[in-house]
This record gives structure tokens, sequence and C-alpha cells, in this order.
């Protein structure tokens, strides 16, 4: 029986002929891999999330944690499932072998989490937040950091949180109060509080290893100022360190994951890296959690596709439009063309999706020049799933009619569960201001340039397979080059900013589009129903998606000034 969970066959699609992963073994930190070892780790992480992850999603979701202003308490099937992926030294898979690692490439890594995710996106975020804080440590940490806390973390004994957000500066880094008073002995006591915490407080673990940003005193303003400090739960000698929760937030979805507020007292923190360094070492984390967000998005919105299309192919009723006759047997939903076309675009998205992630963690194995390409897809690979991730929620709800927004079945808390990643990790409007304030123009727009080489290499290759295809793709992109310059050339910086939400839009739809392409053309002369739907799906989107970009970049090249212009006491 298929899985509803994810589809395995179309990781095998993406990993082996698309991506071809299997070639990353001729690369000296993957020599100890093959195509076996690769199938191994999927084969277990899908066992796992079928097994430990996916029975209690919706147990979790209705019996949220409780705090009784002393401990936390969770439901004990998030502990059981949490024990299970770290015995199976799952928490390591993509970290170097020097320090316990599997050093599997992180495309092949991103493919075997996301079946986690799909099955619990609650509980796997305990274990998503651990393997980035270790991450981070593993790279800017000193020797002896990661030996007291990155292989507790690898082995399952500590988890990890990121501590950035507080209650008056939001996404606002520079505005934080939190401050950091050094010690004789080297080490530093924290004080003030952090907002919106997950994973901050529980019984899961041993111990909780909090990376939190605080200013120490005398330093630079603004971000310029903010250092990254170690605070964990229990200090070295087994006392109770000076951080505690003072309650929890109570949030629409993804309920079965502790998101806490948390106050530093005098806490005692370790400096990471050299002072005010903070926030570029938080970047690395945070990159890591914005492309995890991203594939959170991707499983949320694939499982739910997934569980509705199921759902059509069992669900009897009506007719055939030409069919009059009100003896004649039902038809399942699936047969009618509008419930084809609420799937087909959840297809679109969620498939399309998947490739991108996908195709950002292969740019992380990649050598040093792909670097320039993830920077500048990093926040459409956030952000893309986070929006239309979601619609494919949506309409996965509305696939199943009434039925969709009751909790006896699943993709009611799937929305609810995706609704939340717009936000996680920086906002659509974070994300867009990123990709037009910074991205695209940075370096002389190298970004911008090294992926239009990528996307023309594609529209050369398609010419012969899908022309029309490859002409939409070559249009839309060459516009949106053409209209991004004129933006900046107006001088009119104001006007450009005020709709860089709207350029995140076009510009992750054309990414998408590119991606569509270049899965049509790794199903190129394959035969079978799998590759018929690759194919259509491609087309759907070129057709249904990629055209909403047209007036989209007519909008930007006018620089609008209609948000700038309304008032407070208009609305």
């Amino acid at each position: 029986m298929k899985s509803t969970i994810l589809s395995r066959r179309d990781l095998d699609f993406l990993l082996y002929e698309w991506l071809d992963v299997e070639k990353l073994t001729t690369l000296d930190r993957f020599t100890e891999h093959s195509r076996e070892t690769f199938d191994g780790v999927l084969d277990l992480c899908e066992q796992l999330a079928t097994r430990y992850f996916a029975p209690h999603n919706k147990l979790s979701d209705a019996n949220e944690p409780t705090f009784d202003g002393q401990a936390v308490t969770l439901i004990p099937d998030v502990k059981e499932a949490w024990d299970a992926f770290a015995a199976a030294d799952l928490l390591a898979m993509g970290m170097d072998a020097e320090i316990g690692g599997a050093q599997l490439p992180a495309t092949v890594a991103q493919a075997a989490f996301a079946w986690i995710s799909a099955a619990n996106v609650s509980t796997s975020g305990y274990l998503m937040l651990t393997i980035a804080n270790a991450n981070l440590l593993a790279r800017f940490g000193s020797a002896e950091q990661i030996e007291t806390f990155v292989k507790p973390m690898l082995a399952g004994r500590f988890s990890g949180t990121m501590a950035l957000s507080e209650t008056q500066a939001g996404s606002s880094l520079a505005d934080i109060t939190t401050r950091a008073e050094p010690q004789p002995d080297g080490s530093y006591r924290l004080f003030g509080s952090k907002m919106w915490i997950s994973g901050a407080e529980h019984e899961l673990t041993e111990n909780i290893v909090n990376l939190v940003l605080a200013k120490i005193p005398g330093g630079p303003a603004g971000t310029k100022g903010i250092s990254l400090f170690i605070v964990p739960k229990f200090l070295a000698d087994g006392t109770r360190n000076g951080v505690a929760i003072s309650g929890l937030n109570h949030k629409m979805g993804q309920r079965g994951i502790t998101n806490t507020v948390l106050n530093f007292d005098g806490a005692v923190g370790y400096l990471v890296g050299e002072p005010h360094r903070g926030i570029v070492y938080m970047f690395h984390m945070m990159n890591e959690a914005r492309l995890g967000v991203g594939m959170g998005a991707v499983a949320l919105g694939y499982t739910g596709y997934l569980k509705s299309l199921e759902y059509a192919r069992e669900r009897p009723q009506g007719r055939p439009l030409g069919v009059k006759d009100p003896s004649t047997p039902q038809v399942p939903i699936i047969e009618h063309a509008d419930v084809k076309r609420m799937l087909l675009a959840q297809k679109a998205y969620v498939e399309g999706g998947l490739a991108l992630a996908l195709y950002c963690a292969k740019l992380v194995d990649d050598d040093a020049d792909a670097s320039r390409v993830l920077d500048i897809l990093t926040p459409i690979a956030k952000s893309w799933p986070s929006q239309w991730c979601v619609e494919a929620n949506s309409l996965a709800i509305q696939v199943h009619g009434g039925y969709g927004y009751t909790r006896e079945y699943d993709v009611e808390q799937h929305y609810r569960d995706n609704r939340l990643n717009p936000i996680h990790e920086g906002t659509h409007g974070i994300q867009s201001l990123d990709l037009l304030g910074r991205k695209v123009t940075q370096n002389g727009g190298a970004g911008l340039t090294a992926l239009g080489e990528r996307i023309a290499a594609t529209v050369s290759k398609a010419t012969g397979a899908a022309p029309e295809l490859a002409a939409q793709l070559d249009a839309s992109w060459q516009r949106l080059v053409a209209v991004t310059g004129a933006m900046f050339a107006s001088g009119d910086i104001e006007a450009a900013m005020a709709n860089s939400a709207v350029y995140l839009e076009a510009f992750g739809h054309i990414v998408v589009a590119w991606i569509w392409l270049e899965q049509y053309l790794a199903a190129e002369g394959r035969t079978g129903d799998f590759y018929d739907g690759k194919r259509q799906a491609a087309r759907y989107f070129f057709r249904y998606e990629l055209p909403k970009t047209a007036s989209q970049l007519d909008l930007l090249e006018s620089l609008d000034r209609t948000t700038l212009e309304m008032r407070d006491s208009w609305f």
C-alpha cells in the first residue's frame, strides 16, 4: 500500500534520475557512501515516520504540552519518537565523521528527514532545532564546546534551541535588550527575556542547549554589537542554570512542540567565537532553519495532497456531465474536472516545492561556486513553499468537502500546522526585503547572474524537447531581470522596496517554473503514469501559474506607490 506520508517514488526520481546524487560519492567527503547507504537511510526514516511519528500526530495536537509552573509535561509518545530517532544515530547523519557523524550528503539527509516532518512536524521540530544548533557549534564553537555540548546533542542526550526574538523587537534584532555581563572566569551572566522560543523546556533530554543572542555592555550599537552565547538548562555540576520559562504560548498549529517565553536571571552563558559576531554565526543556523522551514512546509503540503488524492479516488459523488440518468452509479470525485484541477494544483505546488528544497540541499553538497546560487535561492526556498504549500493544504480541505474541516480527517490539522511557516524564521516581508534589498544586488549582482546562467542552460537543453515551455521560461526570466534593473535604475528605492513581497512571489514562481522544466527534461523519453504525471504537472504550472507573474512584473515596473501613499487615518 502506498504511503500517504510522502512519496518514495518521487524522492527516488528527484534524487537519482534528476539530481544524480550517486555522483556525489566520487567526492572525498562521501566516498564511504553508495546508493545502498542512501536507500538505507531513506528506508529507515520512512519506517520511523510510520511507526513512531505519524501515530501520535493528532494526539499531540489534541493534548498540548502543559506547564505547572515548575515543569513541562508532554505526551509520552514524543519521548518514544525522540529516542527511536536518536538510537538510529540520525541526529548526526549529516555531520562530520570526526565528531561522530555519518557524513551523508545534505541532499539525502534532507530527503530522509522530510519523512519525519511530514509524519509529525511538531515532534520533528525538536530534532530540527537540535541538528541546526549542533551544526552551528560544530562550525564556530571551540573544541571544548563541541565536546561538552555538540556530542551529547548528536547522541540524543541533549537537545538544542535558538533564542533570538524578544517581545519589543520581533524580527528587528538590532533592538534586542538581553545583555551579557562578563565574569572574571571568562563566562557571562545573561539578563533579559526571549519570546517564541520553541523547544526551550521539556523533559525529553538530560539538558537543553540554548543558543542566545545578547549584547555585551559597551559594544557597538545595533546588530554589530550582538554576540552569541551557549546557555544550558543545567550547568556541568548538575545545578539548574538561571534560565527558565514563564509560560507557554498556545498556537493554532504545531501544538505538540513547546513554544515558550524564556527568562534569563543571571544565567551562566559561554561566548561562542568572538564578541560582537553573533549575527554572523547565527545566520548559519538561521539559513539552515529557513531551508528546514521550507522543507517542512513542503512535507505538510505533500502529505495533505496524498491524503486528498486518496480520498478523491475513494469518494463516490455525482455523475459525468453528460449523464442525466440518476439511476446510474456515481463516479469517484477524481473524475470531475474541478477536482482534477485542485489535485493538479497541489501536485504542482508540492512536487515543485520538494524539488526546489532538494536542489538547494544539493547546492550545499556541491563545490563553493554553488554558494552564490544558494544565497539567492534561500529566501525563495523558505517563502515559496510556505505560501503555496499552505495553499495546497487549503485545496486538500476543499477536495474533502465538508469532511475537510472536521478534526476526524487529517487535512485540517495539516493546514493549521503549515500556516505557521509563513512566519517561522522570518516572514514573507523579511524574506522579500532580503531578496530584493540584498541578495539580487550584492557582489555586483553575482548571485542573480549565476542563477540566470543555470536557467539559461536549462532553456537551451529544453529547446528541442519542450520548445514552448523553454521560450516561456526564458521570456519570464528576461523580463524579471529587466524589471529588476529598471527598479534600481529609477532611483526610487522606497517605491521599489514597498512592493518587495510582490517581487518575491514573482521571482519564486519563475524559479519553480525553471525547476519544473528541469523535472520535465528528467522525465523526457521515459514512459509510464509517473512520468506522464510529471510532464502534465509541468504543463499545468506553465499554463496556470507562470502567467500570473506578468501582471506582477507590470506592477513592479510601474513603481506603484499605492501602499506608500496610504495613511493610517484612512484605514
